[in-house]
């Protein structure tokens, strides 16, 4: 499985992306992705990358796990809410404050310590640009999202 980071900023929206709220019961929205955007891999996500994994879930009645640090034993809630629009991949999650983990990182998200998203998710199909050294992501399996501390994506 790889993984792909983005900064949210609990302050609000930062250049139109990321976590836009952090409600009082740990409800928020915001981008897990970005498109045509260079990450420090040398990967680009480009449109219509999720739509295979957003019609399985939606199809499955599955839920997307939101886990803390693409820590598989620490799932700290779930995404509700998941589409594709023309800047990315955008996200609606609630997190479990029942849980310890969820309160420290809903305390964490709420002071500014923790501010990014992040993908965790298998490569269907993609294409290299060898000019750039930038893959191209054309097809993803998305397995996961992530709350992080070191998002890989720092124009966001």
């Amino acid at each position: 499985m790889e993984i792909k980071s983005f900064n949210f900023s609990n302050a609000g929206v930062r250049n139109g992306v990321g976590l836009r709220n952090i409600g009082n019961i740990g409800r928020f929205t915001g981008y897990a992705s970005i498109f045509f955007v260079r990450d420090s891999y040398g990967d680009v996500v480009m449109p219509g990358a999720f739509k295979r994994s957003i019609a399985n879930f939606l199809s499955s009645g599955n839920n997307i796990k939101l886990l803390w640090q693409h820590n598989s034993s620490e799932p700290i809630g779930m995404i509700d809410i998941i589409k594709e629009d023309n800047r990315g991949l955008y996200v609606g999650g609630q997190l479990f404050l029942e849980l310890q983990k969820a309160r420290e990182a809903y305390l964490l998200i709420k002071r500014g310590v923790i501010s990014g998203l992040s993908i965790g998710y298998t490569v269907n199909s993609s294409t290299l640009d060898r000019t750039s050294n930038t893959r191209k992501l054309m097809d993803l399996n998305l397995m996961e999202i992530s709350l992080v501390t070191f998002p890989a994506n720092h124009r966001t």
